[in-house]
């Protein structure tokens, strides 16, 4: 049965999309890819994918070997991470994925101290804002905010994730300080693009909630694009605490309507639901949730 050694080659090549990619995400050659499938064929005496120049498909034959095939992969990745588990030492490649922003200023420096932490561990950070596939993409740990809404997922809370209102003192100073919420309508707010609620701001006291709709004329899919926009004077915007909080501080930024509250939402990390958790994954869970400060994260101190 040489066909077993080919298991993970061929779920790759279907979660994948293809043998150029499949050959990427397990780092060897794509020639390498496509001689163990074949070779997989002629021992099985089937046909397992259609390929064109396009695009790849699965066989009737191919359909039923992948459907035992992923379950065959993945309980080859349980017995590998219950034996992992009587190690003494975390050690692996650990794929993460993580929202651009809150990567960059808040992930991305804890990584030199928990790898010195763990030498045997190795990381490969990924920081984009669109949701990923952690099956189709390799990943290991995903770093969310909002409705976790696949259950086949596992989540541990990581951080709140607050939202401000704020601009600089030089924009209140042209133009004004909004103060009520409708004077918002004769500012110009900043949007961010991927927000669910981009044309208004909707705002919490301990009545109702007040949803104030608002126009601007710049928007950007980057909190931090946003924030230098906002340091600068071109207007009002909503900003995560962990982005704002510094300026806020030291006076660059001015918090407006800090009577209200905005959108809160919460940090996750969600990862497969697995028999046995790698030790690698626990490790970097704990290490999180202890560097950030679970329900008072750093950023939100009061200094």
């Amino acid at each position: 049965m040489q066909g077993f050694g080919a298991i993970p080659i061929f779920v790759a090549v279907i979660e994948q999309g293809g043998f150029s990619a499949a050959a990427r995400f397990l780092g060897i050659t794509k020639s390498a890819v496509s001689k163990r499938v074949t070779q997989l064929e002629e021992e099985l005496g089937e046909k397992l994918l259609h390929r064109t120049t396009r695009k790849l498909s699965l066989t009737e034959a191919g359909e039923h070997y992948f459907s035992y095939a992923v379950k065959a992969n993945q309980a080859a990745k349980d017995a590998h991470d219950a034996v992992a588990q009587l190690q003494g030492e975390p050690r692996g490649r650990l794929r993460i994925s993580s929202p651009m922003s809150f990567g960059r200023l808040h992930v991305a420096p804890f990584i030199p101290e928990f790898l010195k932490r763990y030498p045997k561990i190795s990381i490969d950070l990924v920081m984009d804002d669109k949701v990923v596939d952690l099956v189709g993409g390799g990943f290991d740990i995903a770093i969310r905010t909002g409705k976790l809404a696949n259950s086949a997922l596992f989540a541990r809370k990581l951080a709140p994730f607050n939202s401000v209102l704020c601009a600089s003192p030089a924009y209140l100073k042209e133009c004004g300080s909004p103060s009520t919420l409708e004077q918002l309508k004769d500012h110009n707010c900043l949007l961010f693009s991927y927000s669910d609620d981009i044309k208004y701001w909707t705002f919490i006291d301990a009545e109702k909630k007040h949803e104030i709709e608002i126009t601007g004329n710049y928007q950007a899919n980057n909190s931090e694009a946003l924030h230098d926009a906002i340091l600068q004077g071109l207007g009002i915007g909503r900003l995560p605490t962990f982005v704002a909080g510094p300026d806020i501080k030291s006076g660059k930024l001015v918090q407006l309507f800090p009577e209200y509250k905005m959108a809160q939402n919460t940090f996750y990390a969600v990862f497969l639901e697995r028999q046995y958790m790698p030790a690698k994954v626990r490790v970097f869970l704990d290490f999180s949730i202890d560097y950030f400060g679970g329900t008072l994260p750093y950023w939100d101190l009061d200094d």
